[in-house]
């Protein structure tokens, strides 16, 4: 097997902690949860309520995704953490729907948590595989 490689990536939000966007060993490609941040402009402020973070979220992490050469289809799991569980719940999944076709979506977990960095209302990681 192969070193893992591991992977920041210039056009994807600055972290928010020390890690690395995504690593990947062995055509499995571990992407670090993403929150909504602008990746043009760290410092300002998340967008307001759960439906606008989440796209921002998804955008997020199809920016770390394509910078791989990967999209939305070579996902197979997803990890949601949302600190206003049973008040955004609804419109967080709708949001998060919206990404994938009907008949492709990813396994998930979604966790309801007492906080998260930057006072961000939404963070999704994901779990892809390269194929071929």
């Amino acid at each position: 097997m192969p070193a893992p490689l591991f992977h920041r990536l210039n056009a994807a939000p600055e972290p928010v902690a020390p890690f690395s966007h995504a690593v990947e060993s062995d055509g499995w490609v571990f992407i670090t949860g993403q929150m909504p941040t602008d990746p043009d402009q760290d410092n300002a402020p998340l967008p307001a309520g759960i439906v606008a973070q989440t796209r921002r979220v998804m955008d997020n992490l199809i920016i770390v995704l394509n910078e791989l050469g990967l999209g939305l289809e070579h996902v197979l799991q997803a990890r949601v953490y949302i600190t206003r569980f049973k008040e955004d719940y609804a419109d967080m999944n709708k949001t998060y729907a919206s990404y994938f076709s009907g008949d492709r979506l990813p396994a998930r977990t979604c966790i309801g948590v007492t906080a998260l960095a930057r006072d961000a209302l939404v963070e999704i990681d994901m779990l892809a595989r390269r194929t071929g």
